[in-house]
């Protein structure tokens, strides 16, 4: 798993955009998904904020909602706290970097992006899944999205080859193969759906699908 220190935190932005195929989109859905489900005064976790690209998108939209920016990494929450307060919009971002089990608040909603896939299928994964439901009031909201098992035998290779387009060196494709191979712990649905169904979350509705990756909104069971 990256250590997201340094160098890997300070040119996240700039990397992550070749890698993932329709990321705005994804941030786009994803805040279009939480003004239609929340209230304009919802709290929201966001998990493994990063350099807090989406909290900055959703607070210029939402006015009236608050965050907790969670990650495990100091440096990448550094950048995210220059840009809330370049944003105008700290007054209304908590960060906390550590355990998502650490907090003591109950949230409207969370986001979940491009996390899980980190995380290997031994326990760990439903640890998180675990944690983050345990911060959510009943009947709220999870966007989760994340890299996935190919549904077919081309999905990696069409998935290189745009990422290619979006600018990534050949290098850097040799670096996601390995990645993909060595370093990642992708799910496909049926265990996704298993794991949800554990840890107390509904049925995962998919509101994107991109080459590899796909989101969903899930509601928390009472």
């Amino acid at each position: 798993m990256p250590s997201f220190q340094g160098e890997e935190a300070t040119n996240y932005d700039e990397r992550i955009s070749r890698l993932v195929p329709g990321y705005e989109l994804l941030h786009q859905l994803t805040q279009a998904q939480c003004q239609a489900q929340l209230s304009s005064s919802a709290s929201i976790l966001v998990v493994g904020a990063g350099t807090g690209k989406e909290v900055v998108a959703l607070a210029k939209a939402n006015p009236n909602m608050h965050f907790v920016a969670q990650d495990i990494s100091a440096d990448m929450l550094a950048i995210a706290e220059q840009r809330f307060d370049e944003a105008g919009i700290s007054a209304r971002v908590t960060c906390h970097c550590g355990d998502i089990g650490q907090l003591q608040q109950q949230f409207d909603g969370a986001l979940c992006l491009l996390v899980l896939h980190f995380l290997a299928d031994n326990g760990d994964k439903a640890a998180l899944l675990k944690s983050i439901r345990q911060q959510l009031a009943p009947q709220a909201w999870l966007w989760l999205a994340d890299l996935m098992k190919p549904e077919t035998q081309f999905e990696r290779d069409a998935q290189f080859i745009a990422c290619q387009q979006l600018g990534l060196s050949d290098a850097g494709v040799e670096r996601m193969r390995h990645n993909l191979e060595h370093e990642f712990y992708p799910l496909d649905r049926m265990r996704l759906a298993e794991l949800l169904e554990q840890c107390g979350y509904g049925i995962a509705r998919c509101y994107f699908k991109a080459l590899g990756f796909t989101g969903y909104a899930i509601r928390c069971q009472l």
